[in-house]
């Protein structure tokens, strides 16, 4: 049996990109909070269909355990209205969006 003798390691070499992103400057200029308020600030109505639709199946949820059928299908009515309305905003965002870089 032939024992592996242990690989040289060039930490010269093997850190180069360390190096690299010292002098490049950060990989993320923007943090997550950051990038997140941006893109409410870019399109707002996307987070407010968000949470309408949240709060339309979480309403008509609520409705249904509690027994009241005909506002529990109400809800979830409006839920798909809500989310028809968060797509339609999506999407006219990525259009205006596309139409700014051009």
């Amino acid at each position: 049996m032939a024992s592996k003798s242990p690989q040289h390691i060039n930490l010269n070499e093997d850190l180069d990109w360390i190096k690299l992103r010292e002098e490049t400057g950060s990989a993320f200029p923007e943090t997550t909070k950051e990038k997140m308020m941006r893109k409410i600030k870019e399109n707002p109505l996307v987070p407010i269909g968000c949470l309408a639709t949240a709060s339309a199946l979480g309403f008509g949820l609520y409705n249904f355990r509690t027994g009241n059928r005909r506002m529990s299908q109400m809800m979830m009515r409006a839920r798909i209205i809500a989310q028809g309305f968060t797509v339609a905003a999506l999407v006219v965002g990525v259009v205006m969006t596309y139409n700014k870089k051009e």
